[in-house]
Parts: structure tokens; sequence; C-alpha cells
């Protein structure tokens, strides 16, 4: 009987055993963290970097025509405090002289710009490469 009785016991601890393998946990393990992608990096990304400059470059465009003339940029400048000429600013932008910076020119001249932020061409501006930063050379931007 005593034999019978630590079979049935052991019987019972197996088949615990097995249950408790094939049981889900009632909470769930942790999972891996997802591998760091580009955009995930710290620092600012092409896209993220025309977004903002355009929010702000359009807030120049005070008649709303979607372009902004040399005399709404002039304005938005005084109005900012920016350094330097604005009519110099300008020129850099109009790539077709017409007087005016539509949303293609403006996208092509920050392209140019973050490429030249990049400076190891990873396709995001850390914290290191922006201008001004401690680590950041010391050169006009």
């Amino acid at each position: 009987m005593i034999r019978r009785s630590i079979f049935v016991v052991a019987l019972g601890l197996q088949a615990a055993a097995a249950a408790a393998q094939t049981a889900t946990p009632a909470t769930a393990p942790a999972q891996p963290a997802p591998i760091a992608s580009a955009s995930a990096r710290p620092g600012i990304t092409l896209e993220k970097f025309e977004a903002r400059r355009e929010k702000a470059f359009m807030r120049a465009d005070t008649d709303g025509d979607g372009k902004v003339s040399l005399a709404e940029w002039t304005a938005f400048q005084t109005q900012r405090k920016a350094k330097g000429d604005p009519a110099k600013s300008f020129a850099r932008m109009d790539a077709n002289k017409d007087g005016f910076v539509d949303k293609s020119e403006l996208d092509a001249f920050l392209a140019k710009r973050f490429a030249r932020l990049d400076k190891n061409g990873d396709g995001v501006v850390s914290a290191e490469e922006w201008p001004g930063h401690k680590t950041a050379p010391n050169q006009e931007q």
C-alpha cells in the first residue's frame, strides 16, 4: 500500500511538473528591446529637420499664397531679431531667382543644409554635429 501511495504521489508530481512546463505564466515574460533603427537614434533625421524648418519658414508666408517673398522674409527675420542680412539668406534659398521661395526651393535648400550638418553621413544630425555644440567644430554653417 505504501508503494502504491508513493507511486501515486510520484505520478502526481510528474504530472504537476509537466503541467507547469506547458502552462502559460500569469505574467508575460519581458520582451527584448527592438533593435534601434536610424530614426530611433538620438538626433534628427532629414524628414524631421525639413518639417521643423518648413513650419517655421512658412510662418513668414503672411499672405498665405504658399510662397515667401523677400518682403515677407525680411519682416519675418526682423520680427525674430535674426542676425545677418535677410536679403542674402533669401537669395541663397531663391534658386530660380523669381523673387519667391516656394516649398520645392525650400526643400532643396534644407536638404543641402542637412547634408552639410550631417558630418558623418549617417542620415541623422546628432547633438555633436549641431553648430554651437561644445564638441562641434567652430565654423560658419
